[in-house]
């Protein structure tokens, strides 16, 4: 029998409260489907159901073949803020958005990337395992240093950049900004200084912290040469996109002491194969892309991302949160 209500796919990821904003609608109809789903399997269900009218990702990537097999698609949202996995020019084609979560999961990232740098800065590592295994006498050998005073390059002046900046503010560090893209009495106005020339502010720094979205302009961004940048007492965060950083250059760096020490979030392979290179420094932190994935993130990321579905279904799509903007009218 014929139904008009909107059928939309939302993955397992997605938090009660979002779930209950559009069950509430008697318009919509929601379909479950794995969040780590093979491209085939996801196809095949998009085909099985359409037509399909919207789609909430997780780590899915969704393209031409996801669009025609959905049939009728006229929302694709990210429960997130990166869209690398999304052909975002297929979407526009058909004049379909691609939405994301907005500021949601901006504090949780902005928080992560603090964590790094204190964790590297006081030597959490070292600390824990002299307690644990009775070396307490080498604790002045290895002392930890202050963020107070030091100077933080933070590359990408964005949602997670900004709210970045404000919290190396509050620990009285020195803020430099490099973001081409944004004007730079925007930067000064935030209390921080910017900087035209990356390599040049690289050699100020003592911590670097990515906050750009992955592109093909900054994909391998920091590489060898610009790694040489960097003061060898400096650390290298990234919580934003594998391929951002070239992996092996950084091992080289860290290895011969040209670098101080990293923290990862993310990789250019993910999960990265057991065993990389990089697992066995003493000098890097790692965590399994989870920067932007806190309880509270996932609730406010799954909410907003259910309120995007919603308002291009009625017809008022929520213009901030559309990636390709030349699908609004």
């Amino acid at each position: 029998m014929a139904t008009n209500k909107k059928k939309i796919f939302i993955t397992q990821t997605f938090s009660p409260g979002a779930r209950a904003l559009l069950n509430e609608r008697d318009d919509v109809e929601i379909v479950e489907f794995p969040n780590m789903i093979s491209a085939e399997a996801f196809q095949t269900m998009l085909a099985q159901h359409a037509p399909v009218h919207g789609v909430a990702l997780g780590a899915t990537r969704f393209g031409e073949p996801e669009l025609e097999a959905s049939g009728d698609m006229q929302v694709v949202t990210r429960i997130g803020v990166g869209y690398d996995a999304v052909d975002v020019p297929a979407l526009s084609r058909r004049k379909v958005p691609l939405m994301v979560a907005g500021t949601a999961n901006s504090p949780s990232v902005a928080e992560q990337a603090l964590f790094m740098m204190l964790t590297l800065a006081k030597r959490a590592r070292e600390m824990h395992a002299m307690v644990k295994d009775g070396t307490w006498a080498k604790r002045l050998g290895v002392l930890p240093f202050d963020l107070y005073g030091k100077t933080v390059l933070i590359v990408g002046f964005g949602r997670i950049g900004t709210r970045t900046a404000k919290r190396c503010l509050a620990m009285e560090m020195q803020v430099l900004v490099y973001d081409p893209y944004k004007p730079a009495s925007e930067i000064t106005a935030a209390g921080c200084e910017a900087v035209p020339d990356l390599d040049g502010a690289l050699s100020r720094s003592d911590f670097v912290t990515i906050h750009c979205p992955k592109t093909p302009e900054t994909v391998g961004l920091f590489n060898a040469d610009r790694l040489k940048h960097m003061k060898p007492a400096a650390y290298l965060i990234n919580t934003a996109r594998g391929g951002i950083v070239d992996e092996k250059a950084l091992h080289d760096a860290l290895v011969s002491g040209k670098l101080a020490g990293a923290g990862l979030d993310v990789f250019e392979v993910e999960p990265p194969p057991v065993g990389q290179p990089l697992h066995s420094l003493p000098n890097v932190i790692m965590a399994p892309h989870v920067a932007g994935v806190t309880v509270e993130a996932v609730d406010r990321m799954s909410e907003q991302t259910a309120r995007n579905i919603l308002s291009v279904l009625d017809g008022s799509p929520l213009r901030q949160n559309v990636i390709n903007q030349d699908v609004l009218g």
